[in-house]
């Protein structure tokens, strides 16, 4: 699937094996093959661990079990997003954070100046926001419309790196839009990989394959195109925004998928 971190991907399974709403999912073996998530013992211990600091919370469901004459209530754990749980996992997959959340119509712009020879300072400070939905404006300016400025002044605080930036939160008042759109985050680009991620899909589903090798494959395309997306609200995309057609095509294929 191509996550390696295992308390984003039990995020990431949980939201798009439910919804916006945080329906409660079961980790069975269609969420462990699909996600990548095998329930064992450093599972088991991630769960518990998620659910101590509120990214997720669990609960038991009951279900009826016609085994025997008698008809008996097979308990079984569930597992539900928290808001928490979704904030984090939205600084990973930042498309996801404008699904559910309101835009607040304001710009981050993230300016960075470090030495060449603390090359590493920089690239450690690039790949921890690489996930923020930032997109290179100017050489050493990124821009971002998540609201991401808490996460940026915890994660440099008191460290070496926090003498070479400057943040900013600012309105835009001139120029196209769509231009800076374009030139930050190549709408045009990520607009085919989603028309290719379409006709994988419909091969996929083509194919004679049993249908959790089949939800396993529409998943692993699905997350390699939105871990690219940087996630723009549609007041700036437009509500007819190729991303969001895509996931409602999701949520169909998971539905006869997994039924």
């Amino acid at each position: 699937m191509g996550v390696k971190e295992r308390r984003t991907k039990i995020l990431l399974g949980l939201f798009l094996l439910s919804d916006v709403n945080f329906s409660p999912v079961q980790i069975n073996h269609f969420a462990e093959q699909a996600f990548d998530i095998r329930l064992n013992q450093k599972t088991k211990s991630t769960l518990k661990e998620m659910i101590k600091t509120n990214l997720i919370s669990e609960e038991e469901s009951s279900s009826a079990s016609t085994e025997t004459a008698d008809i008996k209530q097979k308990t079984t754990r569930v597992y539900r997003l928290t808001e928490i749980g979704y904030n984090a996992l939205s600084l990973h997959f930042p498309f996801c954070r404008f699904l559910r959340n309101s835009w607040d119509h304001k710009w981050r712009i993230l300016s960075y100046e470090i030495p060449e020879s603390k090359r590493e300072i920089r690239d450690r400070l690039r790949r921890e926001v690489a996930g923020w939905g930032l997109g290179p404006w100017h050489r050493s300016f990124w821009l971002t419309p998540h609201p991401i400025i808490e996460n940026l002044r915890n994660l440099v605080h008191q460290k070496e790196e926090e003498q070479y930036i400057q943040a900013f939160e600012a309105d835009h008042t001139v120029g196209d839009r769509d231009i800076l759109i374009e030139k930050v985050w190549q709408k045009s680009a990520l607009e085919n990989k989603y028309r290719d991620v379409f006709k994988l899909w419909h091969q996929i589903l083509s194919s004679g394959e049993a249908k959790e090798n089949k939800f396993t494959k529409v998943v692993a395309a699905y997350v390699d195109v939105i871990r690219n997306d940087p996630g723009l609200p549609k007041e700036l995309i437009g509500d007819n925004w190729i991303g969001f057609e895509a996931y409602s095509i999701y949520k169909e294929i998971r539905t006869i998928l997994l039924s």
